[in-house]
Order: C-alpha cells, then structure tokens, then sequence
C-alpha cells in the first residue's frame, strides 16, 4: 500500500514542482500578490492507467552463494544455505520485475498493468468544494539556526481503488542508447502473482525538504478511512502450474475499522529507512484456495478456510514497530 500512495505523492510534487518553476515568489512576495501565505495546490485527476511497468537488475544474479562472510565460488560449499547445493542459477545477465495487463477480457487490467482510479467511499480530498485525487498545502519557513530552512508540504490523497495486473519476472532488452522504452524479451515473462486489488482510504503525509525539524522527509501521521483491503491476490507457482489464492486481506488497527498510517521515511547514507508499524493491528484473511489453475474447471479447488490474526505487535530494539531498509546491492 505505502508503495502506491508514495507513488501519487510523488506524482503531485513533481507536477507542484513545475508550477513553482513558472515564477520565483517566496511567501512574502506571494503573500504581496495573492493577500495570503503559501501555496495550495489540488491535482484532479480520478483514473490514471500504466500499460507496462519494469523493474530492470542491469546485473543480474552471480552464480555464487551469500556466506555469513560474503560471496564465495559456485562449487565451494558454503555456510548458508546448504538446501541450495552448488549453484544459485545466476547468469549475470539483466533480469527484471514485471507488471503487465492479465488479458483477461474485459478486465480492467486486461491491457494495462495498473489502474488507478478515486475511491468516493474511502473518502476524498477536497481543495474547497471539489473533489482532487490529492491536496498540496505548501510552505516556506526560515527554522531555527543558520541552517533550518526548510520546504513543507503537507498532503492529503484520495481513498484509491488501484488494480494491478500478472506480476513476473523476464529478460531484459538491451539498454539503449536513446530514448525512454527498453522493454523485455518477447516470450520471457514467467508469471509470479496473477494479480490484486488494493483499497485504501483517505490518507494524510506531511513532506519536508531542506532541514527536517518533524525527524524525518516524509511522515505519515493519521488514518486511512476503512482500513486496507487487499483483494484477488494468486501466487503462481510456474513449474508446478498452480497458485496459492487469497480472497480477501483487510488490515485495520486492533480492536477497530480504520488503519493508523503513522510512518517516517528518511534518506540516510546507504539506503532509504522507513519507520512503521508502529501500532497494533488486527488482519483477516478470507478464502483461502490452494492449487488453483484456470486448466480446473470453476469451483474445482476449495477454501481451506479464513485466518485470523489479532493483536499483532512487532518491535525493534525496545521501541514499538519496525525498521525497514531498502538499498541496491
């Protein structure tokens, strides 16, 4: 989920981004022109689609294994992990994560990888009366010291309905020189989840650039409206030919509806940190099916039943939620 609506915040600070290229006005010039401080910005748009979205390895896999010392040979027995034997498979050779339309007809991702569109009954951001995808309130502010200057932005994004198609894995075309397509090689994509619905409910970020006097570039601190829903999730299972299916996933704080979204995402050197979880949650997962194949005729393979998990906590070095690093390698 943090994914998608990173994703849409990102989207409507570079287009805010553009609108204040156009003219350079600090608060008190703008505050000259327009009698008021800052900027607002609503971005109204209600359906975005993505025909094809890859993820590029440029290098591949070496075909060595991870030791509790680093890499060593293909051949050389290792540490961990023994159930791998003596090759990983690696090639070295450019890989990457796909997402793609289903083909399933009259789907929506039956041509389009994914696709967004408002959620009314997740609640809407409003920039006066009028419903926008999100919402932009930008400021400027001196801070405290020589260097506390920093950009605010404070974000509110639309309940959202976003479908996703086939995610796979496939070959990599060669990089090209120009242009902005690479694409992957036709007949390469080996199918890994067969897709999934995610719902989400209004949800509130606040952005700071410069210095960063909230502890963090992007905090999220409030409630997305209903909670998640994650719907339609298959995990493929391509050389055995079946999938694990999960009907229905909806997460929501312990004991309630809605799902508290109080997270902080830093850049550090190295890596990109995010602090989250940091509350308990309650998560049901409905409609379990193992072995699912569309080669099955309809209602072949039943549910193994609902599973519930209820008041789970995590924790990191005493302190409530987790840590989550992401880097390259």
């Amino acid at each position: 989920m943090k994914l998608f609506t990173k994703l849409a915040l990102v989207s409507a600070v570079a287009i805010s981004g553009q609108a204040m290229a156009m003219e350079s006005m600090d608060d008190s010039a703008l505050s000259s022109a327009t009698g008021q401080d800052g900027i607002s910005l609503g971005i109204a748009l209600d359906h975005l689609t993505i025909e094809n979205l890859y993820i590029h390895d440029n290098d591949g896999l070496s075909d060595a294994k991870e030791t509790n010392f680093g890499y060593v040979a293909a051949g050389t027995n290792p540490v961990t992990p023994e159930v791998l034997g003596t090759s990983l498979g690696g090639t070295k050779k450019a890989g990457a994560i796909t997402i793609t339309g289903n083909g399933i007809a009259g789907d929506r991702n039956e041509t389009n990888a994914i696709d967004i569109q408002a959620n009314a009954a997740g609640g809407l951001a409003k920039f006066g009366t009028t419903n926008v995808l999100a919402k932009l309130d930008i400021d400027s502010d001196a801070g405290t010291g020589t260097s506390g200057a920093f950009l605010n932005i404070g974000a509110k994004v639309s309940g959202l309905d976003i479908a996703i198609g086939k995610i796979g894995v496939a070959k990599s075309n060669t990089a090209q020189a120009s242009g902005a397509q690479r694409g992957i090689v036709a007949g390469s994509n080996n199918t890994i989840i067969s897709g999934l619905t995610l719902k989400t409910g209004l949800t509130t970020a606040n952005i700071q650039l410069g210095a960063t006097p909230q502890g963090a570039m992007i905090l999220l601190n409030g409630k997305m409206q209903g909670g998640l829903e994650i719907s339609d999730l298959g995990i493929v299972d391509n050389a055995g030919g079946g999938t694990i299916q999960l009907g229905k996933i909806s997460i929501a704080d312990h004991g309630g509806s809605d799902l508290t979204t109080n997270a902080k995402v830093s850049v550090v050197p190295g890596a990109l940190k995010i602090e989250a979880m940091s509350n308990a949650t309650d998560m049901y997962i409905k409609s379990i099916k193992l072995g699912e194949s569309s080669t099955l005729p309809a209602g072949y393979v039943k549910s193994i039943g609902d599973v519930e998990i209820s008041n789970m906590n995590v924790s990191h070095s005493g302190i409530a939620g987790a840590v989550i690093l992401v880097s390259g390698h």
